[in-house]
């Protein structure tokens, strides 16, 4: 879990025909057959692991994968040889599938809510938590994505400059997927005089600089600032303090403005904030009148991503495999020793998974970043990404838990990845 920071360093219960588990016990130093992938490489080669696996529906399959017998010392969690090590892999085929995979978040976006109930709120039949989210960086708005967050077609949190982040796009009408860090650039034009303003995020609250806080007047303040693009799904109401505010409708026009921030937005109403010295110039450039919003996203290569109705993402911190390969950095640090994780990750074949890790207990000892690429290049993941994951890492089949989160209870997240069993209708 990280924090969302100043200039966002940030960093459907459908029915299913189960069919009966099938258990598979590996020798200690053995492999699996070849339907069932090789053993994990994790801990001593001499342990035993066993794997259970069961059909949820057409295309979609659940199994479970527990290395190691014994759970581990209390004191030797993060340094055992001997595990154990729980893994829940839930593997999506969109050639057999009739749903389709999406993203979710509660009643608004800079909530929170727990997997097991965006599971059922969405009638999914699956769904693990998905993007690293503000979290104890913010009361007030703890679920606000801390990087990429698109929602049926809606951009609504943009990805950040931080080199760890690699974001996960699918097409919830072909099932097709894009991994990689995104770019993205906004900006506002006044149609009549064409004058121009960037928009530097998208859905976050933003910050008033310490000098010009206690002005009256905040179009006075000389120090720089933020400008943000609010939509009616961040919240029941725009932050508010000082700076100023523009409220438009759903062609652009200006219905109000503020000298103080802080408003409720209708349905296809947006909003336009400002705080420091682009205050004034906000005023300037959209107080009247109507503006068009240049709103793009890039993948690392520089190509426009087109946003339409259908493309959901997520962002996740660091590739594990990228066409084959562990790529997974170096690093040192909490976020680098074992922890519980969560991956989402495609094969060479085009199956989606989604797979947990869990961490930080005596009973599933978590993994480091390098233990959890090589789990995803086990599980036959080309391409593969960690979301986030520690007390977050939670999946749930049908609302129920399906692995064990580490905390006392399950903790609430901002969004999820869930499987609903039907095509995509938006």
């Amino acid at each position: 879990m990280t924090s969302k920071t100043r200039h966002r360093t940030r960093i459907a219960r459908a029915a299913a025909t189960t069919a009966a588990a099938l258990t598979l016990v590996l020798a200690p130093t053995g492999h699996a057959s070849a339907a069932s992938g090789p053993a994990l490489p994790l801990g001593d080669p001499d342990l035993t692991e066993a794997r259970s696996s069961q059909v949820l529906t057409d295309g979609v399959t659940l199994t479970r994968i527990v290395r190691g017998t014994e759970p581990a010392p209390a004191d030797q969690i993060n340094t055992t040889t001997r595990g154990p090590w729980v893994v829940n892999v839930l593997t999506i085929d969109p050639r057999k599938a009739h749903g389709h995979l999406e993203a979710t978040y509660g009643p608004d976006l800079a909530g929170v809510e727990k997997t097991t109930d965006l599971v059922r709120s969405s009638g999914a039949l699956a769904g693990v938590n998905a993007s690293f989210f503000t979290f104890t960086a913010s009361a007030q708005y703890p679920g606000d994505p801390v990087g990429l967050g698109l929602y049926g077609g809606r951009l609504l949190s943009e990805p950040t400059q931080d080199p760890a982040e690699t974001d996960l796009v699918v097409d919830a009408r072909s099932g097709r997927t894009l991994m990689g860090p995104l770019s993205w650039t906004g900006s506002i034009r006044n149609r009549h005089t064409g004058a121009t303003l960037p928009l530097e995020y998208v859905d976050h609250p933003p910050v008033v600089p310490d000098a010009c806080a206690a002005l009256s007047d905040p179009t006075q303040c000389t120090v720089p600032g933020d400008v943000v693009e609010f939509t009616p799904e961040f919240a029941a109401a725009t932050p508010s303090g000082a700076g100023v505010e523009v409220v438009l409708d759903r062609r652009g026009c200006v219905v109000r403005t503020a000298t103080e921030r802080g408003t409720a937005l209708t349905a296809g109403q947006t909003s336009l904030q400002a705080t420091g010295q682009q205050a004034a110039t906000l005023l300037k450039v959209a107080g009247q009148g109507c503006v068009s919003t240049r709103s793009v996203l890039a993948d690392e290569h520089g190509r426009q991503l087109p946003v339409r109705s259908g493309l959901f993402g997520v962002n996740g911190r660091y590739r594990l495999t990228q066409d084959g390969r562990i790529v997974v950095p170096a690093g040192t640090g909490s976020f680098f020793d074992r922890n519980p994780r969560t991956i989402a990750g495609t094969t060479a074949t085009g199956r989606i998974v989604l797979a947990t890790i869990d961490g930080r207990m005596t009973t599933g000892v978590g993994t480091t970043m390098d233990e959890t690429a090589a789990v995803a290049a086990a599980l036959g993941l080309r391409d593969a990404v960690n979301l986030d994951g520690g007390g977050s890492t939670t999946m749930s089949v049908r609302g129920d838990l399906v692995n064990r989160p580490s905390g006392t209870t399950e903790r609430a997240v901002g969004d999820a990845l869930v499987y609903i069993d039907r095509p995509y209708r938006g």
